[in-house]
Formats: structure tokens, C-alpha cells, sequence
């Protein structure tokens, strides 16, 4: 089994991420303040409702998005993952917090990666960046385009 306070260095749907239960850890890493919200990455859209009521006018978008956050009206932004290779690593943990795995406000770097990571997970693929996910606030009946 996992160990859901160390941080993760692995290949997410967009990018190579630090991946923990562990947001003290993630903030020491990115230095960033400690009250700063993370993105969750969660297996399943059960596991989201363990942490959120999705609004009924919106429950069809989430179940069917690929790479897309959502931002909920009680103030956390869960994404479900769809992405085969993230999600065999996220079903170990049922749930982490998500960042990119690059100095704040810096590009991907391997070597700051593999340094500040307790594991790391290779792929065949290797560490890659793509384009960002998209984010999208929802409200009770309207939605908002953040990224």
C-alpha cells in the first residue's frame, strides 16, 4: 500500500506532478503559503462525492469530462481523472492533491522534480508538460470558465 503522506513525482494527464495527501509537504516543496488550496485528483466519481455534492444542472459535464477541474461551490477543485496510466497510480490512493512538479512560477525542471519527490514513478513515456487542464467554476445553475 501507498503511504499517503509522501510526495509523488508522476506522470499526470498534463504534466509530471507532486501528488500527496500531504499539503505541508506539497507547500514546503512549491514555497507556497500553507493556506493556498490545491487542486485533488480523485479515481472516481464516488470518491468525489465523499467530498463534494455536485450541483444537479452539472452532474452530466463532470461525469463526462477528460482533463477538466472543477471548482465547487464549497471551495475545493476536484478533477476526476480519466487518464489510464494517472489513474492506476490514484486508485493505490483513492484521492492526492495535485501540483505541478516545477518551482513556483518556473517551467518543468527533472532535476528539482527528482530531488524534492520521497518517490518517484517513472512511465515509459518519461515527464512530459502539455497544455494545462481546463478549470471551470461551478454555481448552483451557472457555470464559469477559469482556465
Amino acid at each position: 500500500m501507498m503511504n499517503p503522506d509522501l510526495v509523488y513525482l508522476a506522470q499526470t494527464e498534463t504534466t509530471a506532478g507532486f501528488l500527496s495527501q500531504n499539503t505541508e509537504a506539497l507547500c514546503i516543496i512549491k514555497k507556497r503559503p500553507l493556506g493556498k488550496p490545491f487542486l485533488m485528483s480523485v479515481d472516481s466519481l464516488q470518491t468525489l462525492d465523499q467530498f463534494t455534492r455536485v450541483p444537479k444542472q452539472h452532474k452530466s459535464k463532470v461525469r463526462r469530462a477528460k482533463k477538466t477541474t472543477f471548482a465547487y461551490p464549497c471551495g475545493l477543485a476536484i478533477r476526476v481523472v480519466k487518464d489510464e496510466a494517472h489513474l492506476e497510480f490514484l486508485k493505490k490512493l483513492k484521492w492526492s492533491y495535485s501540483t505541478s512538479s516545477n518551482p513556483s512560477g518556473k517551467g518543468f525542471d527533472e532535476k528539482f522534480a527528482q530531488k524534492n519527490a520521497d518517490a518517484i514513478l517513472f512511465t515509459c513515456q518519461g515527464f512530459f508538460e502539455s497544455a494545462p487542464s481546463s478549470i471551470y467554476k461551478l454555481r448552483k445553475t451557472k457555470i464559469q470558465k477559469l482556465r
